[in-house]
């Protein structure tokens, strides 16, 4: 997950990422997209691929890239385990300004 994460942190990286999430592309459409020239998203795609976030499928003279889910899903998965962390913690919140309301509106019955 590492690897996933640190391919990520490049912001033309996950802009690839975002783009193939709609579907496959071949480089120069990438680059189109992105405006970046062809050497440049190859260097990216490479370092993509080498995290096993992209599949490369050579179509005669053309590369075409598309996403690999088991990456994700991992990284899903981590921030899945914080977002119950989080989720506990605004419940506990929750209750806690709950009760501070109902002290409040307990005293203000009492004047």
């Amino acid at each position: 997950m590492n690897s996933t994460m640190s391919a990520l942190a490049e912001p033309n990286r996950l802009h690839i990422v975002e783009l193939l999430r709609d579907g496959p592309l071949t480089v120069g459409e990438i680059a189109d997209r992105l405006g970046l020239n062809q050497p440049q998203v190859s260097k990216h795609l490479r370092v993509l691929s080498e995290a096993g976030i992209v599949e490369v499928q050579p179509i005669a003279n053309r590369r075409i890239y598309k996403l690999r889910p088991q990456p994700l899903q991992e990284l899903d998965a981590w921030v899945k385990s914080f977002r119950r962390i989080w989720d506990e913690s605004f419940d506990r919140l929750d209750a806690y300004l709950q009760e501070l309301q109902r002290k409040e509106n307990n005293s203000d019955d009492k004047s």
